[in-house]
């Protein structure tokens, strides 16, 4: 990947950043993006000082128009963009009845709305190239029902098929799209869930009450466990798969 440009959304979460650094590490030259400029800020300081080529490019991707003028900085400024990891996200839990009208907006708004805005803007400037990879960071939850998640599953279902539909119609171009579907991940969003110490125990071993199986290889994944999934469906070594989804939870869905 070396001498590429790659962007990164919700670069400064738990995902994100491993994405970011697996793919400076690989040579690319990232262009990090996050709503929280002040984190984003020091994680990219911290990278810089290790000698990897990112540069924060704060952004809101709910908002179309800074979303386009990120784009064409980060283009003006790094070069063309080869690779796009939508990453982004934002989990509000709660049961489908209780969900305030709020949550269900801020969370399509950041999980389906902003890879809308992101993906189109990319890979609007790669169809005259004819090249590039896209990414969008999913879940499992957008194929197989979670209590209390029915926000972020139909929000992240939504992201999924419209990475698919998006990948379809670029295919003439050599534009590939995929998705990468995390499972429970060592991340805050994961933590904000657990009600006490308990939590990791019953991410691990399931829950009868809410049809959640556990997770079979008995441990829970790392961020850089779906880094490396990114980086694999961005490559070459993937060069000829498009609008596949890839499951990365430890066999917690059993295949779905």
């Amino acid at each position: 990947m070396t001498g590429r440009v790659a962007l990164v959304t919700g670069a400064a979460g738990g995902i994100g950043r491993a994405v970011v650094r697996g793919l400076a590490e690989a040579g690319a030259a990232v262009a990090a993006v996050d709503v929280d400029s002040d984190v984003l800020s020091k994680w990219v300081a911290e990278l810089t000082r290790s000698g990897l080529a990112v540069t924060a490019y704060p952004a809101d991707v709910t908002d179309a128009t800074e979303v386009g003028a990120t784009v064409d900085a980060v283009e003006e400024q790094l070069g063309p963009v080869e690779y796009l990891v939508n990453a982004a996200g934002l989990l509000r839990a709660g049961g489908a009845r209780e969900l305030s009208g709020d949550d269900w907006a801020d969370m399509f708004a950041v999980n389906t709305n902003g890879v809308f805005h992101v993906s189109r803007a990319v890979v609007d400037r790669m169809v005259p190239r004819a090249r590039g990879a896209v990414v969008t960071v999913a879940s499992n939850a957008a194929t197989t029902p979670r209590v209390r998640m029915a926000g972020y599953a139909a929000s992240k279902a939504a992201a999924t098929m419209f990475t698919k539909s998006l990948g379809l119609e670029v295919a003439p171009y050599g534009i590939r799209c995929n998705i990468v579907a995390p499972g429970s991940t060592e991340t805050p969003m994961l933590w904000s869930l657990w009600q006490d110490d308990s939590g990791r125990a019953h991410t691990l071993s399931g829950n009868a009450a809410e049809f959640r199986v556990g997770i079979p290889l008995g441990r829970i994944a790392k961020p850089e466990d779906i880094a490396s999934a990114v980086l694999f469906l961005l490559s070459e070594q993937a060069g000829h798969v498009t609008l596949h989804e890839l499951t990365v939870d430890g066999g917690a869905t059993l295949g779905a």
